[in-house]
Order: C-alpha cells, then sequence, then structure tokens
C-alpha cells in the first residue's frame, strides 16, 4: 500500500508558499494507517528502544500505537507547561525566536535506549532539542522517526541519532 495516497497536502498552510502534509487522512484510513504502523514496527524494532518518546502533538499518535506494537513504554515531549509534576526542560532557537519543550525525567530510566518520534521532520530544530531533552534526563537516543521528511530543508543534519523517515516529500 502507498501511504503518501492517504496523506493530504493542504497548500498555503500554515502560510503562503508552505504545503503542510496532513496525516489525519492517514489516520482516518484503517488499512492505511495500519501498514504505516507495521512498516514502522519493521524499522524501528531493529533499535531494540526501552521507549518511544512521541514529540507533540502528532508524534503521539504515531508514538503510543508503536510503542505499543514493539511492548515498550511510551513517553511524550511536550511543549513547556504542558505536563504535570516535575519536568525538566530545554530551551532552543527557532527560525524567529525561541521555544521550550519538556518531559517528565521520572519516567526516563536511566540509560533507557529512546527512539524519538514525530510525524514530520522539516528543518530538524524541535527533533534535535528532543534529542538533547532526553538525554539530560538521563536517556539514549538511539534513533529518530517520522513519517514524513520534507526534502531539502537538511533537517537531518541537525540530528545527533540516527534519522529515518517513511516518505521524502517536497518542502
Amino acid at each position: 500500500m502507498n501511504i503518501r495516497d492517504h496523506i493530504r497536502i493542504v497548500p498555503d498552510f500554515p502560510i503562503d508558499g508552505i504545503n503542510f502534509y496532513d496525516i489525519a487522512t492517514l489516520l482516518a484510513h484503517p488499512d492505511a494507517w495500519r501498514a504505516t504502523v507495521a512498516e514502522l514496527v519493521e524499522r524501528v524494532s531493529p533499535y531494540k528502544p526501552d521507549m518511544l518518546m512521541g514529540i507533540e502533538s502528532r508524534g503521539f499518535l504515531v508514538a503510543a500505537p508503536l510503542a505499543l506494537e514493539l511492548g515498550c513504554g511510551f513517553g511524550m515531549v511536550r511543549k513547556k507547561g504542558k505536563l504535570p509534576g516535575q519536568v525538566l526542560g530545554h530551551s532552543y532557537d527557532l527560525e524567529y525566536g525561541s521555544d521550550t519543550i519538556e518531559v517528565q525525567p521520572d519516567l526516563i530510566p536511566n540509560g533507557a535506549k529512546i527512539v524519538l518520534v514525530d510525524d514530520l521532520l522539516a528543518t530538524g530544530g524541535t527533533m534535535a532539542a528532543a534529542e538533547t531533552l532526553v538525554s539530560k534526563a538521563g536517556g539514549e537516543v538511539v534513533a529518530n522517526f517520522c513519517i514524513v521528511e520534507l526534502d531539502g530543508l537538511n533537517g537531518r543534519s541537525k540530528l545527533s541519532a540516527p534519522f529515518e523517515a517513511l516518505l521524502k516529500c517536497p518542502a
């Protein structure tokens, strides 16, 4: 099954000149979604992760069922102020401004092998920041995965751990 056929491209969103790759249409198609998760299971399992960390918010939708299939833990990398209890944060620069992401460090066992998961990789800034944050929490990022990688933005060059995407699409 060609999962690309089930991802809607929304032109000029969120701003003019940007194509938004919407996985909502993929999630709405059970056979295509099942095939996507199965392909991710096949690619992620060799890394033998202890935990998958989904990056807010579409990364949660990808990482949670994948973790269930792999029989490993699931955690969330969230924007500042969204997690209860003790949190560990990391601020990073964006093209225009900055942002902060957080994790609950007590959920990441020291030395745990972590795979970071998101729906899409563009410039790589958020995923690179998530790598740093997981490392600060005591985990080891062994790989990064997305459904879509935007070609030409060179986001993977910012990452320390190996990166794979199921699809490469034009930015």
